[in-house]
């Protein structure tokens, strides 16, 4: 009898360990994404069985450990008027976690946070969320120095702040008009109830690692590019552009990267005429899944502009995705020939953490109270 019960555990184990390392798929069910959320940035405290798998990086556990907290208010009540004398009080080769608490206001500034300067939060004011603006433009300064806000370090958050580049509103020349709200081209970095509001080029979602929820992004076109490993949840995008927008502008140039956009539970608004994406290299993965499509998304869905993908035969190497999105513009009968309408089991790989290894790297926002 022993032995039977010994066998039946150790059965149960396997089937355990098992069903625990299963991808933890986001849900259809929009109502249950923030649990699922939640459940996954806490999966190193809560899933003990799994230990190894979900242990944080060594050099975030140990930076989270070390939190400081300082504060910019323009009234002269915080430790620095500005965020550009935050950043600055922050030391090269900093190891342990400097929460940038951010008053109210608008705050007119050309940040950059480089990569000496790790595990650096920016944390507005939920109640009065701060703007950080600047005019920067490609022509002045190069599309990459045009953003407002650069982030060149690894372990970046922000949560509750708008990211503006103010520049006027292109004129249709073929350069010097993209103009940056935020580019993030650090490893391992989260963002929480933003919104990034420009025209052209408005978030640079460069290289890395990076997760976006519950966030805003408005612009005209290739407003979200780049090649970063990205999953953007709850996010709504808006394309201002009147006649012709483009969403994406993703730039993966070999099939061996793991870089890619994927949209989950987001909605899609456009005043004009707006395609979901166009290459920006040759290689380019960009998927949705459960979006809402508004209006005047293209018929064709994806465009061929700046890489003409069709004539030059790399069909085959494009990775445009659509799953069980919704909406008047979600509609996939007159989407080009490379569109890709994505299976139950094609979709999987891109709607886990796993995607962007974030159990390894996602951890709940601090409880601020000021």
């Amino acid at each position: 009898m022993k032995t039977i019960i010994k066998i039946m555990a150790f059965l149960l184990a396997i089937q355990v360990t098992t069903i625990s390392a299963k991808p933890n798929i986001i849900p259809s069910d929009q109502s249950k994404l923030d649990d699922w959320i939640d459940h996954n940035m806490k999966a190193y405290e809560n899933d003990k069985g799994n230990a190894r798998k979900f242990a944080l990086d060594k050099e975030l556990a140990a930076a989270e450990k070390a939190v400081k907290v300082v504060k910019v208010r323009q009234d002269g009540k915080g430790d620095f008027k500005t965020i550009t004398e935050a950043v600055k009080s922050i030391p090269s080769g900093n190891t342990g976690r400097v929460i940038v608490w951010i008053g109210g206001g608008v705050y007119r500034e050309h940040i950059m946070v480089d990569r000496s300067k790790s595990f650096v939060t920016f944390y507005g004011d939920e109640n009065n969320v701060p703007v950080i603006t600047f005019d920067g433009t490609a022509e002045k300064f190069g599309t990459w120095n045009s953003a407002t806000v650069a982030i060149e370090s690894n372990y970046f958050v922000a949560a509750n702040i708008a990211f503006v580049n103010s520049a006027p509103k292109p004129k249709g020349k073929l350069n010097g008009e993209q103009a940056v709200a935020l580019r993030i081209s650090g490893d391992k970095a989260a963002f929480h109830n933003c919104k990034f509001v420009g025209f052209q080029d408005t978030l640079c979602d460069d290289k890395g690692r990076h997760f976006f929820r519950d966030c805003y992004v408005e612009g005209t076109v290739d407003f979200i590019f780049g090649n970063g490993q990205s999953l953007y949840l709850n996010t709504t995008i808006r394309s201002v552009a009147k006649l012709t927008g483009v969403i994406t502008a993703q730039a993966r140039s070999k099939v061996s990267e793991d870089s890619g956009f994927t949209f989950v539970h987001c909605k899609i608004i456009a005043d004009g005429d707006t395609y979901l994406g166009r290459a920006w290299k040759d290689m380019p993965r960009v998927i949705f899944a459960y979006t809402y499509m508004g209006n005047h998304i293209d018929v064709n869905g994806w465009s061929n502009g700046m890489w003409p993908i069709q004539s030059q035969g790399k069909n085959k190497d494009v990775y445009y995705g659509e799953y069980k999105c919704m909406g008047p513009g979600a509609s996939t009968s007159g989407r080009v020939k490379y569109a890709k309408l994505l299976t139950d089991e094609q979709i999987k790989p891109f709607m886990s953490m796993t995607y962007i290894q974030g159990n390894k790297w996602l951890i709940p926002l601090p409880n601020l109270k000021h």
